[in-house]
């Protein structure tokens, strides 16, 4: 049997020509896309242009019905979305996905314990685990929630649920991290903290994003894809993206200028 690999040995995530059909609606139309190793990467595009579904491919909640999407090296198209995760690519949705009832602390040690093969372990108190402990402690200052260890998730302000999301997402210590719109609903100081936090948090790691904000995509990311009608229209540098006529046209209008 021969496996099919990447060329591109710089690049933490590949898709070549992947396309997603429901029936006959084409929601995806061969995306050809690099996400290179170390880069913040943006998704933009009007609404139904088919950001979350190409995230879905990714993760493995949809397969591709044609084409091929790498992790590395790796194919990843026909993988289940649980084992995506433990070869190293961790994902958020648009909407927040925490344990309201759980404290802080609770919620990402679960996280942590995912990552250990733990979270089934009936048998031995966790608090007897020092390193679970130890890495959820690490985890929390991370993401700048030290001070809320006790708080229930759903007392959380609606940023720092978020943040607590982000800090489960990175729980499993992801080499290629997918954020699906973190600064929705956020006021522009949520939006701020946020996207400073995101700078810290994907160091060392590759991160994709979709974002309506244009102000934290031009801010944070190194490359910026335009995605219109299931098509990538443009990919470049803020720069690059910012004087582009067409994606001015198709997409970014009177916000380019402004």
């Amino acid at each position: 049997m021969t496996v099919m690999t990447s060329t591109n040995t710089n690049a933490a995530l590949t898709l070549r020509k992947v396309n997603k059909s429901f029936g006959e609606a084409h929601i995806i139309r061969g995306v050809d896309l690099e996400l290179r190793t170390g880069e913040r990467h943006a998704f933009i595009g009007p609404n139904g242009a088919g950001k979350s579904t190409l995230f879905h491919l990714i993760s493995g909640q949809f397969k591709p019905s044609s084409g091929e999407i790498f992790l590395g090296d790796i194919p990843i198209g026909a993988v289940s979305p649980e084992r995506i995760n433990r070869m190293g690519l961790a994902r958020s949705f648009q909407i927040t996905n925490i344990f309201s009832k759980l404290s802080v602390f609770e919620n990402l040690r679960l996280g942590v314990m995912q990552r250990f093969g733990m979270q089934y372990t009936l048998w031995r108190p966790i608090s007897g685990y020092r390193k679970v402990n130890e890495l959820t402690e690490q985890l929390m200052e991370q993401v700048r929630l030290s001070r809320h260890r006790d708080t229930l998730g759903g007392e959380l302000s609606y940023s720092e649920q978020r943040s607590l999301e982000i800090g489960m997402t990175l729980a499993s210590d992801p080499k290629v991290l997918l954020l699906d719109e973190p600064m929705a609903g956020m006021s522009r100081e949520e939006t701020d903290y946020t996207a400073d936090l995101l700078r810290e948090l994907s160091a060392g790691r590759s991160l994709m994003i979709v974002e309506h904000d244009m102000d934290v995509v031009f801010s944070l990311c190194d490359r910026i894809s335009v995605l219109v009608y299931g098509q990538v229209v443009a990919t470049g540098t803020p720069e690059e993206i910012r004087n582009n006529a067409q994606v001015q046209e198709a997409y970014l209008g009177s916000e380019v200028s402004a």
